[in-house]
């Protein structure tokens, strides 16, 4: 399958915004939207010309693709999945992809990146109620327990995470740092994302 090996911080420059893809360096004063805010390539400083609807639509779409680091197959199936939900599509979208399992590992501190918590998902250092799970994209649902196989609990960074965790937990979740766990208590709201993402011109993009 085909994946991104280049520079990730030129995804964050290039949406002009912060996808936090480089976990811990996304909040230190290392953070490259910061330092250079213009888009990446020898033309990044070169005015920009207005950006037509379709391109904004696009942007978004590329923007919340990105940060969640799905594929264009992967981002449209979910798209798909959404439209066939009750409530509104935009919002149904963003559950979606909030309650992915590889998200879920990150969302609750488990993990310093969505591309960490994917990699410790599909090297199976990841349960899900006691049973290891190895799909990133597994829907977790609402009294879900995500945790740490107890062979891997040793490990450097999960030793870090028991000190505590830095990162602000999302409501819909609770942390037990000592034990390597995650319960999923809710669906995640609205406002529980984030990202500054406008859902509705996603789905005005694919509705084209």
């Amino acid at each position: 399958m085909a994946r991104y090996t280049d520079s990730v911080c030129r995804m964050c420059r290039r949406e002009g915004t912060k996808l936090f893809l480089k976990g811990e360096k996304c909040f230190s004063t290392k953070c490259a939207v910061q330092n250079r805010p213009t888009p990446p390539g020898q033309h990044g400083q070169a005015r920009q010309r207005k950006a037509s609807e379709y391109g904004l639509q696009l942007r978004e779409k590329q923007k919340a693709r990105r940060a969640y680091g799905l594929m264009e197959g992967q981002f449209k199936r979910t798209f798909v999945r959404a439209t066939g939900m009750k409530g509104i599509t935009g919002e149904n979208l963003l559950q979606l992809l909030e309650l992915r399992l590889d998200n879920v590992v990150y969302r609750s501190g488990l993990a310093s990146s969505r591309a960490q918590g994917r990699q410790f998902v599909c090297h199976g250092l990841m349960t899900v109620n006691g049973k290891k799970v190895d799909i990133p994209s597994y829907t977790c649902k609402v009294g879900d327990v995500i945790s740490v196989r107890s062979t891997r609990k040793d490990m450097a960074h999960f030793q870090i995470v028991k000190e505590g965790i830095s990162r602000v937990v999302p409501q819909w979740l609770t942390t037990d740092a000592a034990n390597l766990t995650a319960t999923v208590n809710a669906l995640p709201a609205r406002d529980d994302v984030d990202l500054s993402l406008q859902e509705n011109m996603i789905v005005e993009f694919y509705s084209r």
